[in-house]
């Protein structure tokens, strides 16, 4: 039973790989492209998430992990003059679009019990993957401070996401959860 259990979380673990590999079209044009792939990637760990949680219990909401994630980017913010008031709404808003991710599993594995996931990464396998993009998210921030403060940043995010989303085949559920978690990241306008 325990060879079983392994060969489930070593397919899980790849799959979580694959859902997060950088796409064909990592050399974009685009400016802001790197930003919105990192938090794109970051979206798709939400299945293998709500798969550990569905297994196990977990509730999706999970405050204290919010608060630990809040706390890291901001101080990893600061170190690269990145407000934080930026960052933690940033990251409240990803943090919201992968809950609804969760729970829009959780609603399709209610209507269809046969779907539900049998097998899951260990979450801490899955946090792991998110505090890195975590990071990459921050540092693209970073480097992209001065566009994300610019008139054309509406444009230019617009068009990442456009590019981002098709190289990653993302549905209208992913669609939709990119807009959510990028929504702040022009605070010009």
């Amino acid at each position: 039973m325990s060879t079983v259990l392994a060969r489930g979380a070593a397919t899980m673990l790849a799959m979580l790989a694959v859902a997060t590999a950088a796409p064909a079209q990592a050399d974009s044009a685009e400016p802001l492209y790197n930003l919105v792939d990192a938090a794109a990637q970051r979206l798709q760990t939400a299945d293998q998430v709500a798969a550990n949680k569905w297994l196990t219990g977990g509730p999706i909401t999970d405050p204290a992990r919010v608060k630990v994630v809040l706390d890291s980017v901001s101080k990893d913010a600061e170190s690269r003059g990145v407000t934080t008031n930026y960052v933690t709404t940033a990251f409240t808003n990803q943090i919201n679009a992968t809950e609804a991710i969760e729970y829009a599993r959780f609603a399709g594995w209610k209507f269809d019990p046969a779907s539900a996931p049998n097998a899951a990464p260990d979450l801490s396998a899955s946090r792991s993957v998110i505090d890195g993009l975590n990071h990459q998210i921050v540092e693209q921030m970073a480097v992209q401070w001065p566009l994300l403060n610019s008139p054309g940043c509406g444009a230019a995010l617009g068009a990442a996401k456009n590019v981002v989303a098709g190289d990653r085949q993302f549905d209208d559920l992913y669609r939709t959860a990119l807009d959510a978690a990028t929504r702040s990241y022009c605070p010009a306008g």
